[in-house]
């Protein structure tokens, strides 16, 4: 398969096109050949050196990534840029990029595998971004504690997750946006959920969410947006026969 192929398939799932006016990412392929064969895809969070270079000691073919390298402003090809760039044609690795697409879609989107994740029903779109709606929300089938939402979706880590629970001892109905949303706690609170799951923290938030009495878990943009990917790949592999590696890279944060 091409990457071309790919790429027609990948704009058929996500429809990158209806995002331009929201999203500065150049979402779509932004470095290689698309005639270039694709056997082995690699899937990850950022495009960095790091993870290119893990990329070809896997002997990756094209990496689909969240965060790209390019967002709607020209860059110099100096640097840090020129090393990745450099670092990516000359192992001749294609790039390909897609943000906010990836965080919408309800069947491949971060938020939507979190929500399937959890075990939540009654998925639906959830918070509104210029208007367009790019969470999820739903509902789990029954009450369970806020702890017993943090293992499902985040299991144990060596960094602890931002919590606030100001809300309900018991949760049922949730609401999701990965990475940069911790102001959309406001929606949340809006919609009544019993708990709001995003991944950066603000410590305005503190005070919205303690005087509006909500639980809010801010699982770290990296955690939060690993799931996309993921799922995407083991898709493409599904489908079309393609070897999927996952190169995880986390930052902590």
């Amino acid at each position: 398969m091409t990457v071309q192929e790919l790429d027609t398939v990948l704009r058929t799932w996500f429809a990158p096109e209806q995002f331009g006016r929201i999203d500065r990412s150049m979402n779509g392929l932004q470095v290689g050949r698309q005639d270039k064969q694709v056997q082995r895809l690699g899937t990850a969070v950022d495009a960095c050196l790091e993870t290119f270079r893990r990329a070809a000691e896997q002997d990756v073919d094209m990496l689909f990534v969240h965060h790209g390298l390019f967002w709607g402003m020209p860059i110099a090809v100096t640097g840090e840029h020129y090393a990745r760039l450099e670092l990516l044609m000359q192992q001749d690795i294609a790039l390909y990029a897609m943000h906010l697409p990836l965080d919408q879609h309800l069947e491949l989107g971060n938020n939507a595998v979190m929500a399937q994740q959890l075990g939540l029903q009654d998925i639906r779109p959830f918070g509104r971004l210029k208007g367009t709606e790019i969470g999820v929300r739903g509902d789990l089938p029954e009450s369970v504690g806020l702890d017993e939402v943090r293992e499902r979706l985040f299991g144990s880590r060596e960094n602890p997750l931002g919590v606030l629970p100001f809300g309900t001892d018991t949760i049922r109905s949730v609401g999701l946006i990965s990475g940069g949303a911790p102001f959309e706690v406001g929606q949340a609170i809006e919609a009544g959920l019993d708990l709001y799951i995003t991944g950066d923290a603000n410590h305005v938030v503190y005070h919205m969410a303690q005087e509006a009495g909500i639980n809010v878990i801010f699982g770290g943009h990296y955690a939060t947006e690993t799931w996309g990917v993921q799922a995407t790949g083991r898709k493409l592999a599904d489908e079309f026969g393609i070897e999927h590696h996952f190169i995880d890279v986390p930052t902590g944060l």
